[in-house]
């Protein structure tokens, strides 16, 4: 019953991304809003990590199963995808690398934001360079603090 429960929470919100894209106009799929909408419910917390985490844990371990379908659709129209080849690799790798730089960009900044609010564990507390101290030498403020 647990688990219908955390399904069931998991699927309402995705519902509700989808409804959105319906009704908002703007060129954001509907999974996009869903998982948005998650992380707000997440971190204000209407949803509780632990309502969700055992199914979530479990859809994300099957998530290489839901690239077989794309694909079989790839092989079935390899005769068209030939014509556009390199375009479509080209921009595949370069899309791969700028997500790839933004990704770590984003995690330096919340990593750093953490660490500066001393919510970052034992990061925060200026040990091994990685708190506020750190952080001060880094910038060339030696002796000052970032508040």
């Amino acid at each position: 019953m647990r688990l219908i429960r955390q399904f069931g929470i998991i699927a309402a919100v995705t519902c509700v991304g989808e409804l959105m894209r319906y009704f908002l106009p703007l060129p954001v799929p509907g999974s996009i809003y869903g998982l948005v909408l998650m992380l707000v419910l997440l971190v204000t917390g209407a949803v509780k990590l632990p309502q969700v985490k055992e199914t979530a844990d479990f859809l994300i371990e099957i998530m290489p199963l839901m690239f077989i379908p794309p694909g079989a659709g790839l092989l079935a129209s390899w005769p068209q995808m030939q014509r556009i080849l390199v375009p479509v690799v080209v921009i595949c790798v370069s899309t791969t690398f700028i997500v790839m730089i933004v990704t770590g960009k984003v995690t330096d900044a919340v990593l750093a934001g953490k660490t500066k609010t001393g919510n970052g564990g034992p990061a925060g507390n200026g040990s091994a360079g990685n708190g506020s101290a750190g952080n001060a030498a880094k910038d060339g403020k030696e002796g000052r603090t970032h508040e």
